[in-house]
């Protein structure tokens, strides 16, 4: 019989974890997640890590994960990989439009995935850039999301920073932090443009290609912001959840922090 390694991982072992890395009942939390990162054996498979969030939060916590779902993006922009010209104006006719319960998230991960099925659970209504949420506020957190310029204040990010939540980052690192986009939004710094987008949608019935403003954003400085951010502030709460390395930061302080470190370094 093959010897099996690593420790049995539950929604018992989970929670305690979550517990011992701060997460606390009452809070609002946004979720970035690595669902390998934990290890081999969780008996449950994504549902456990949800299930044990969720009890730990408490029936006055909140629970946010992002549902990104970028492949409906303008296929002008589409590199890996691109389409021919010709079929542009095809594409932006007929991709079918933006739903909630239907449109699959594109490189959230499996537990995104799952959550956003879980009943009880809202979905925000921007076609590339939506959030789902569980728990007190997630109508709050959800509802009213602004198609123009969607990683900003009129999203969920910027509910979350009202609310004055936290970011837990699970097996993933800053690169994922998606919350430092709203810094992006609020910064000024040189070279920062705006770019026109679109994206298939449903309104009053009937299937439009909507087109709005929105910012070039980048990531690639993410890393390097986190790193700063805790060296100068220590404002990071390190520790692991099951095998995954884990991290959790006010999102208040990091968005704030990020905007000052734009418009010094960007």
């Amino acid at each position: 019989m093959e010897e099996v390694k690593g420790n049995l991982i539950t929604v018992r072992t989970l929670a305690e974890d979550f517990r011992r890395l701060g997460l606390r009942e009452g809070m609002t939390v946004l979720l970035h997640s690595s669902f390998k990162s934990l290890g081999e054996w969780v008996a449950g498979g994504p549902a456990a890590v949800i299930l044990a969030l969720e009890e730990a939060l408490g029936e006055g916590g909140t629970l946010i994960m992002p549902t990104h779902s970028t492949d409906l993006t303008d296929p002008s922009g589409w590199s890996n990989p691109p389409v021919p010209q010709e079929w542009w104006d095809s594409i932006r006719e007929q991709m079918p439009p933006y739903d909630p319960g239907l449109t699959l998230p594109r490189g959230m991960g499996i537990i995104p995935e799952a959550f956003r099925k879980q009943t009880g659970v809202r979905r925000s209504g921007h076609p590339l850039y939506s959030f789902a949420a569980w728990g007190k506020h997630a109508d709050t957190v959800t509802a009213g999301h602004e198609l123009p310029y969607g990683l900003g204040d009129g999203s969920p990010l910027g509910r979350l920073y009202d609310l004055d939540g936290v970011v837990l980052l699970l097996g993933v690192g800053h690169f994922n932090n998606t919350s430092i986009h709203l810094a992006e939004y609020r910064a000024g710094y040189p070279g920062k443009k705006e770019i026109a987008a679109g994206a298939p949608i449903s309104e009053n019935g009937a299937r439009r290609w909507a087109r709005f403003p929105d910012l070039e954003w980048s990531s690639d400085d993410f890393g390097s912001i986190g790193e700063d951010f805790e060296w100068e502030t220590g404002q990071i709460r390190h520790g692991f959840v099951a095998a995954a390395p884990a991290q959790l930061m006010s999102q208040r302080a990091i968005v704030d922090y990020a905007v000052r470190w734009m418009e010094q370094r960007r």
